[in-house]
This record gives C-alpha cells, sequence and structure tokens, in this order.
C-alpha cells in the first residue's frame, strides 16, 4: 500500500522539523510501517537525544534500521569524485516523491532568499533559539551552518559495525544548507565489501542531539588497495590545532545516555557554548579526508577487496543557535 498524503498537508505540520539526508538508499526510505510507502516519510528526521547506545545505533529507537533499502539500489561514492544527497525535512520535498514537484532549491519546499539568514527571514518562522525556523537547519545563516560528514567502515554486516571501524571519509563546511549537497571522496578510497555500506547525520542550533540514518553504499573506480586506519577518537582543539586528532577519525557521539565519545564544557573563540561539530573545531577539514589511509603492511582495519559497503549518516544537534553539523558514516 502507498501512503500519497498531500503534501501540503505535512507542510505545515514539519515547519518546526529537523532534516536527513534522502537517497533511495538509505535505512527506512519508505518510512517504517511495513508494506506501505509513504511519499511524505519524515522518521529518518527524528533527533536523537540521552538514548543508550543500542538505540541511537542507526536510529533504531524507531526502528529504522529494520527497513533497509531495496536490493541493489546503492549510494555510489566515485573514488576521487564526488556524490550527492538531498538534505531535506521530508522525503516528500525531494525529487524521490510526487516526481519532484514539491522539490524546491531549499529542503522544506518553500522559497527563499539566497542570502537567507535570521536578518533576512522573508516571512519565514525563527525558532524559539533564534534560528532560521524553516528549514529548521541549527543556524542563524550559511556562514554559521556547523557542517556535515559522511564515514565509512568496511564490515557489510551491519551487527558488526562499531564506532571502532566507522571513519569520517568526507566533510562539508556550512552545511546543511539548500536541500542538494555534495561531498568529496578521496581518491585511494578502495573497493568495499559486497553487501554495503551504512551512514549518519549531525545538526545544531538549539538542543545537543545526534542523528543516525543507515544508507548502503558502493564504492566505484577504486585503484587503490592500502587500507583505513583504524579510526581515533576525535577532540575539540579550536584553541590548540597541533592538539587535533590526525589521521582517521571516528564520528562525533555528544548528549546521549551512553556511548559519547567527546565531553566539552565553556565557551569556544565565539564566546559561546562549546558544541562539537564537523569543522576545524574538532579537527576535520572541508571535502575528502585524505589522512585517512594507513599502509599496505599497517595494522589499520583491513576489509575484503569487493565493491559494496553499507553506509551510516550522523546527526549532531549543538546547543547553540550558531552551531550545526552534519555526518554521515559508511558502514
Amino acid at each position: 500500500m502507498a501512503l500519497r498524503l498531500l503534501p501540503l498537508l505535512s507542510f505545515a505540520v514539519l515547519a518546526n522539523a529537523h532534516m536527513a539526508a534522502f537517497h533511495k538508499a538509505m535505512y527506512c526510505f519508505n518510512g517504517t510501517t511495513a508494506g506501505q510507502v509513504n511519499y511524505n516519510n519524515n522518521d529518518p528526521v527524528s533527533p536523537l537525544w540521552m538514548l543508550t547506545t543500542s538505540d541511537w545505533w542507526f536510529h533504531h529507537f524507531n526502528k529504522c534500521d529494520e527497513f533497509p533499502p531495496a536490493k541493489g539500489d546503492f549510494l555510489e561514492l566515485p573514488a576521487g569524485e564526488s556524490f550527492t544527497v538531498e538534505i531535506a525535512d521530508n522525503r516528500g520535498v525531494t525529487s524521490l516523491s510526487f516526481d519532484g514537484q514539491y522539490a524546491t532549491a531549499w529542503g522544506d519546499g518553500q522559497n527563499h532568499p539566497d542570502n537567507y539568514s535570521i536578518l533576512n527571514l522573508d516571512g519565514a518562522p525563527l525558532t524559539s533559539s533564534g534560528c532560521i525556523g524553516s528549514p529548521n537547519m541549527h543556524t542563524q545563516n550559511q556562514s554559521m551552518a556547523a557542517g556535515t560528514a559522511f564515514a565509512i567502515s568496511y564490515d557489510s554486516d551491519i551487527s558488526k559495525v562499531s564506532m571502532e571501524n566507522l571513519t569520517v571519509f568526507t566533510v562539508r563546511y556550512n552545511t546543511p544548507w539548500k536541500r542538494v549537497t555534495s561531498y568529496d571522496v578521496p581518491k585511494d578510497m578502495p573497493a568495499c565489501p559486497a553487501n554495503g555500506c551504512t551512514c549518519a547525520i549531525p545538526d545544531g542550533c538549539g538542543e545537543p542531539n545526534i542523528y543516525m540514518q543507515g544508507f548502503k553504499c558502493m564504492v566505484t573506480g577504486a585503484t587503490s588497495t592500502t587500507p583505513i586506519a583504524t579510526a581515533k577518537t576525535p577532540v575539540w582543539c579550536e584553541e590548540d590545532p597541533s592538539t587535533c586528532t590526525q589521521g582517521a577519525k571516528q564520528m562525533l557521539i555528544w548528549n546521549q545516555a551512553e556511548g559519547n565519545n567527546i565531553v566539552v564544557s565553556g565557551n569556544d573563540q565565539s564566546g559561546h557554548p562549546k558544541s562539537p561539530a564537523y569543522n576545524s573545531k574538532c579537527g576535520f577539514n572541508d571535502g575528502a579526508q585524505n589522512d585517512i589511509f594507513g599502509t599496505s603492511s599497517s595494522s589499520g582495519v583491513s576489509y575484503p577487496i569487493p565493491p559494496f559497503v553499507r553506509v551510516v549518516v550522523y546527526g549532531l544537534i549543538p546547543r547553540m543557535l550558531s552551531l550545526l553539523s552534519f555526518g554521515v558514516l559508511i558502514v
């Protein structure tokens, strides 16, 4: 059964919604009701806050992880090139529902000025935290959007994926912003196991929640067999870049009941409370993370060579209205 609810009916409810990265290779692409296709699906958009690891892991709290993408659907990751996803508050306002008739440049299906900000809302709402309210990107303007990321693990069995075998491989500064968003893939990315990858997505400007969506991914055009090094825990290093974690890094887990891998206190250099994000404050560069590889003889995470991986999308919602980060993890 397909749920073809009128998208405009959902827009009012979703005016203060959060956001997710949409692609046909995502987990719970059709929603979380067995046998139904929800073209207005926003199940992966729900943020995660103070949950146990078993609940926030791959968005298990609402069973999103129990609805894998269709067989053969993969988010392709071309080595040395880029891939694209759609960041939105509802599948109904992407090109993946209703033939894209409700999609605009923005993730809420509305039209906004190019210099959109809390000083130029053009009639759009403001959140109680003082951020842009539609779409709810947890930022005051594009320059304050804290960044989004994807990470990868080469174990295709989702039950064997762990924080230790997930490595951030690409970051896009100043996102989430507009709906269509592209990420760069390191040219030395090796081919992946045959059954896919998984990703996770973060968010900011409001409550300090996280997100974790699942995707299946496939590295294409791989020419290197050098494994990705074992991921290390990132640290807050804005004050002294020499203390940043070097090389392969884990995704950021923050403000959960368990499983956190970063703790911060005090204010950042702009005077706002510190909020971990996928940007230089936690040692992440913009674009492909080309320093994540070990050597062919290293003790890094080694994986089989075949072509498919599973991807995970991570999201963090920082406390302050100026910070927002996305994280996507491939497992």
